[in-house]
């Protein structure tokens, strides 16, 4: 009787081979090491292509760019916050003698500015002057600078305060005077002003008696005395006079807006980051180097397909046997 086990029975199927079986791991080879090395290689060659390097060094120099501006504007907000701070300690510490802070032929240390100081003496009316374009309570008008000649005979240039602008050109001010006999001052000091610290061009063909900046050392060739280095804002006189110029308004402090200037290059530095991250991605996807599976993830070969390297007719490939081997 035959017991099928030669190779043509049709009723028992193949015959079994001699040689074992294989198991999955096996039959498959292993293409992993294969597939990265691949990808890798093609990867590096999206990357390091001609146009992707530009990008490359066009990224390199924003971002340290971008850093760098935001700790200049830090910077320049720290300097604005410092100069408020020391303003507001200058304006409330309890005034000294103009003598304590300046002299004839010597300017204001920029600490000093805004200190309060003190003066006696009484106003030399007849070179007094208008500084113009400064603001008031009313709009743009004119600053009424007197100087006040101490009991030593030196000179202190007094800002009595804002008057109007007149309504023309060739019109007088109503400049209200002076008072007459010895006056105790009380102002808040101020260094020389020039072009480069007010941004105020001086120009000429000004009426006379008027002036663009208060600088001291132009002012003082034409007074007959030595005068005090800097100036005053008037905040407070003794005896007081009415009516009398609009007292200059103590300044707001500002520190302005570098601190989120200095934030938003900050932003600007992760923006780049993240493009760069987006369009590296895009350029790899476009290149075919890697894509995404319609579920988000990235794609890889599947089992069974052209890469995997399972034989077509393991129970794994497509259309393969689905019956299992048979073992000897």
């Amino acid at each position: 009787m035959h017991n099928g086990a030669g190779p043509g029975n049709p009723l028992t199927g193949p015959a079994p081979s001699d040689q074992p079986v294989l198991s999955e791991q096996q039959v498959r080879p292993d293409t992993t090491r294969r597939i990265c090395s691949y990808n890798l290689e093609d990867v590096l060659r999206v990357l390091f292509s001609s146009r992707m390097l530009a990008f490359h060094a066009l990224v390199l120099l924003i971002i340290p760019s971008f850093i760098w501006l935001g700790f200049w504007q830090l910077g320049r907000w720290e300097d604005k916050a410092a100069a408020a701070d020391r303003q507001q300690a200058n304006m409330a510490a309890e005034p000294v003698p103009v003598d304590d802070l300046t002299s004839p032929g010597a300017d204001v240390d920029p600490k000093d500015r805004w200190r309060r100081v003190t003066a006696t003496g009484t106003y030399d009316s007849e070179h007094e002057l208008l500084v113009r374009n400064r603001d008031g309570s009313q709009g743009v008008g004119l600053h009424v600078l007197t100087p006040l000649v101490t009991e030593d005979g030196r000179g202190l240039l007094v800002n009595r305060g804002w008057v109007e602008q007149p309504p023309t050109a060739t019109s007088e001010p109503d400049v209200p005077p002076a008072p007459a006999g010895e006056v105790t001052v009380t102002g808040r000091l101020h260094y020389s002003e020039t072009a480069q610290n007010t941004g105020i061009r001086d120009r000429g063909g000004l009426p006379e008696g008027q002036i663009m900046i208060v600088e001291v050392d132009a002012i003082s060739e034409d007074l007959p005395y030595p005068v005090y280095g800097g100036f005053v804002e008037l905040t407070d006189q003794e005896p007081s006079s009415d009516p009398a110029p609009e007292r200059v308004a103590a300044p707001e402090t500002d520190t302005g807006l570098n601190l989120s200037y200095a934030v938003q290059w900050w932003v600007f530095t992760v923006i780049a980051v993240g493009g760069w991250v987006f369009l590296v991605r895009r350029e790899l996807m476009d290149a075919g180097v890697i894509g995404t599976r319609p579920g988000g993830g990235s794609a890889t070969p599947r089992a069974g397909g052209p890469d995997s390297g399972a034989d077509p007719g393991s129970p794994s490939a497509p259309g393969g046997d689905p019956r299992p081997h048979a073992r000897v």
